[in-house]
């Protein structure tokens, strides 16, 4: 008998039939002896409609009263699913992430989680409950409802099968697994078997929404290996797992697009030390997240810094950089929203040399400019202009023989 955590998303439980099948594949999970969890997000569209709501009472919502908004979503599927599964005969019991002891942070509507108790989680399954769990809520020390964040359903899946020690965490989702690129976008795309935590990692922040980018280094911390799979056809999915020998065979994994970005270049910033921390601390204090960083060689005492943000976090960041940029006497402040990241992710790349040439010299070959360049060990990125993404990830993919990679 294993015990599996299940994460069904919002197009899971998107209707009342979606639900009832939901139903069936718990039932059957459980008919088959194993012990089950069940973490679910709201509805689809739901937390759209919701914090569509907000924004027509005012422009700015307070983000302690927009956690308590948007934790309603979930509230409503776990409660349904719970009446399906009890209809059924079976022990079936709905909790909050209060409930089940979520603690997180203060960061409303992007809190991380400190600990995870589970101790009425554990007490159900000894009873033969099947708990079915709101995911994507906490509450912080003081017991304010907090979120973590689009996609945090994945998150508290994957740490309550880590304070559980669960064999396994499923994350069902619309899409049979983890692909090699966005089908949607590039049509040689193709389904991967297993991929390493550090890959998915690298595949998430930088675009791919399969699942959450916190979930992910969750599962990495505590080594909890976490199964995609579609909660609409049967088959296998992706096993994001440790890494093993064979995944170095391949340079390039997968490749992925962004167009969640915005650039702010800060001209004429005063080359001296401290600048940096200066413009950075407050960015850092209102919980932005800064991705690309460049810094032009000074030239009169003078220097440009560019770098790049969430374009959701863009009208929160704007006023903030402009009142930095006064107080440093930089001469200005321009934004460019129209920008969009593409980059490939392989552990591969530790062991291949010229991957970084052959993607610049593809890119070229189209006719892309490259504005800004990051690298790591397992990834590189380009920010481009948007109009050219699609373009660049679909030249990218044949580039690096990723159209003929086996499912």
């Amino acid at each position: 008998m294993a015990l599996i955590v299940q994460k069904y998303g919002g197009t899971s439980v998107g209707t009342i039939e979606r639900i009832h099948r939901v139903a069936d594949r718990v039932a059957r999970t459980q008919g088959e002896g194993h012990q089950v969890v069940v973490v679910l997000s709201a509805m689809s569209g739901e937390t759209d409609r919701l914090l569509k709501l907000a924004h027509e009472v005012t422009g700015t919502p307070d983000e302690r009263e927009l956690d308590m908004l948007l934790s309603t979503g979930e509230r409503v599927t776990i409660a349904l699913l719970a009446m399906e599964l009890r209809g059924r005969g079976l022990n079936a019991r709905s909790f909050t992430g209060r409930q089940v002891g979520i603690i997180t942070d203060s960061a409303h509507t992007k809190a991380r989680i400190a600990r995870v108790t589970a101790d009425r989680i554990k007490e159900a399954l000894n009873e033969g409950v099947i708990p079915v769990v709101a995911g994507f809520q906490g509450i912080n020390e003081r017991s304010d409802v907090t979120t973590l964040g689009r996609g945090g359903s994945d998150l508290s899946a994957v740490a309550l099968a880590a304070a559980l020690k669960a064999d396994r965490c499923v994350i069902f989702t619309d899409v049979d697994g983890v692909y090699t690129a966005d089908p949607n976008i590039v049509p040689a795309a193709k389904r991967i078997d297993k991929i390493a935590y550090e890959e998915m990692l690298e595949m998430a922040s930088l675009g791919a929404k399969v699942l959450q980018t916190r979930s992910v280094e969750f599962a990495a911390k505590f080594n909890v290996p976490v199964e995609v799979n579609s909660s609409f056809t049967e088959g296998k999915g992706t096993l994001v797992t440790k890494e093993d020998k064979d995944m170095e065979a391949v340079a390039v994994a997968g490749v992925t697009g962004d167009r969640n970005q915005a650039k702010i270049t800060i001209v004429g910033v005063p080359d001296k030390p401290g600048i940096a921390g200066r413009i950075f601390g407050p960015v850092a204090e209102a919980h932005i997240n800064v991705d690309m960083i460049i810094q032009n060689i000074g030239q009169a005492a003078l220097t440009d810094l560019s770098f790049t943000v969430p374009r959701a976090d863009l009208k929160k960041a704007e006023p903030l950089i402009q009142r930095v940029a006064k107080d440093i006497e930089a001469k200005s402040v321009s934004i460019t929203e129209a920008i969009a990241k593409v980059s490939l992710i392989g552990v591969g790349m530790r062991s291949h040399s010229g991957v970084a040439a052959k993607m610049f010299e593809v890119l070229s070959r189209e006719g892309i400019n490259i504005m800004m360049i990051s690298t790591s060990e397992i990834k590189i990125s380009c920010v481009i202009e948007e109009k050219y993404l699609e373009l660049a990830m679909r030249s990218l993919h044949t580039a690096f023989d990723l159209d003929q990679t086996q499912a």
